[in-house]
């Protein structure tokens, strides 16, 4: 079976929940495939992964039918081009605070005219089911998506210059990180109101930009929340909630009465 993209996912459903997994266990990046989500998404900003894990952790996901997305460490473009030649159908980087940020996160993502990103897609080309390479490039720009993430003061600032940059498609909100910041490091709280109020800001400039937007929600009912507010892409808690919750769950029914 031929791997399925974010975005042919994003113009069939709307909206999608992605699986957020900090083990480099490929076996479960294919449970999570098969669970349900929309899509996988690896984090090797505070997970465990490393380059290997994350090639076979999209072959796994692969294997379960749906896009696999990376969040790639901070600063590390060189891993968002390898992740998308391993087969990524989208890249997450955070701490993206500037313009210079952003062009650096494109040029590394994105083929001329967009960006500057090697050829070598040869995982990614087997996973797609693809043999012609002229047309996988002619495609490929539109087809893998880059999120830019918006988790500090400086890039609120540098927003609408981020979002106007060429091979940027889409910002992702880091609520926990913004809290932090917006509370000069007093509070970490997703929900407090006035980072509420600055995500439905980013969210509403992005829209004018014609980005999408993503966010991460730490529990079912956040997710809940974001899709009813129109976000496009929602990271639905992590895998260690995701046994905590299913092994309490099952404890607690074995030792009712």
């Amino acid at each position: 079976m031929a791997s399925i993209s974010l975005v042919s996912v994003l113009r069939s459903r709307g909206s999608c929940l992605t699986a957020w997994l900090a083990s480099p266990e490929p076996l479960i990046a294919e449970s999570a495939a098969r669970a349900g989500f929309d899509c996988v998404t690896l984090d090797m900003q505070h997970g465990l992964h490393d380059p290997g894990s994350i090639m076979r952790g999209i072959g796994a996901i692969a294997l379960g039918g749906v896009p696999a997305i990376v969040r790639i460490p901070v600063g590390d473009f060189a891993m968002a081009s390898r992740a998308l030649d391993m087969g990524a159908s989208a890249i997450i980087a955070p701490m993206i605070n500037s313009v210079e940020d952003a062009r650096a996160f494109a040029a590394a993502t994105k083929y001329q005219p967009l960006g500057e990103r090697s050829w070598g897609p040869v995982r990614a080309m087997q996973l797609a089911g693809a043999t012609d390479g002229a047309a996988f490039l002619r495609n490929t720009n539109a087809e893998t998506l880059t999120f830019a993430m918006i988790e500090t003061r400086a890039a609120l600032a540098a927003l609408d210059d981020i979002l106007a940059v060429p091979g940027i498609d889409a910002v992702f909100i880091g609520p926990s990180d913004l809290s932090i910041a917006l509370s000069d490091g007093a509070d970490v709280n997703p929900m407090r109101p006035d980072n509420q109020a600055a995500a439905a800001d980013v969210l509403a400039r992005a829209r004018r930009a014609g980005k999408l937007v993503g966010i991460f929600a730490i529990t079912g009912e956040q997710g809940r929340l974001y899709r009813s507010l129109g976000y496009d892409f929602i990271a639905l808690g992590t895998d260690g909630m995701y046994f905590h919750l299913g092994a309490s769950t099952m404890l607690a029914e074995a030792r009712a009465g």
